[in-house]
């Protein structure tokens, strides 16, 4: 038992009862480790993560970290939004639910641990999959120092402000997000830090 999920469970007001049914089920799994990572209970195999148990206003899931390979025959996983790839939520809004599909959620947490034994990987969008709005190619075609700086950030950090440029339905709103972060850009930094 790991003391930090032990407390996160303890301490669980709103989805108490079915918290402790999914940890129930997914101790079953003798394979699995109770860890506690993002505040909340995760369950490894050899180290790396299978399962996650986490609460939201509306519902409660089970978030499983290579859910995007498992083959979803029951169609019960959802994607949170479309910018996770790799993840897949099961959610459930009372006990009921999380009884009816038991079976379904350890057969899933055996795929899952298959899936990591496999050593498979999530393919995830490069880089170049995240089109560039004709503002921001603007700016980088201007501005040199911009250029060279967007382009020496990670991957991830440039797939992030491509992200949020894009999401801007006008050009007004994606030229002020671009100006909001322009100095962010030329200081190495990512869109969160």
């Amino acid at each position: 038992m790991n003391t930090q999920a032990e407390q996160f469970f303890d301490n669980a007001k709103k989805w108490k009862e079915e918290f402790d049914l999914l940890r129930t089920i997914v101790r079953e799994n003798e394979s699995l480790e109770e860890d506690y990572k993002w505040m909340h209970p995760c369950y490894t195999f050899q180290g790396k993560n299978i399962v996650l148990i986490h609460g939201f206003k509306e519902y409660c899931a089970l978030l499983f970290h290579k859910g995007a390979l498992i083959k979803d025959t029951k169609g019960v996983l959802i994607q949170q939004t479309e910018n996770v790839q790799s993840a897949r939520q099961m959610r459930f809004t009372d006990v009921g639910q999380i009884m009816k599909l038991e079976s379904v959620i350890k057969d899933y947490i055996n795929e899952a641990i298959e899936i990591e034994k496999s050593g498979k990987k999530v393919v995830l969008k490069k880089v170049t999959d995240y089109p560039i709005p004709e503002e921001f190619q603007a700016a980088l075609s201007e501005d040199k120092a911009l250029h060279e700086a967007f382009y020496s950030l990670t991957p991830g950090r440039q797939k992030a402000y491509l992200y949020y440029f894009n999401q801007a339905k006008q050009a007004k709103t994606r030229e002020a997000r671009i100006e909001k972060y322009y100095q962010h850009i030329l200081d190495g930094k990512g869109i969160d830090d």
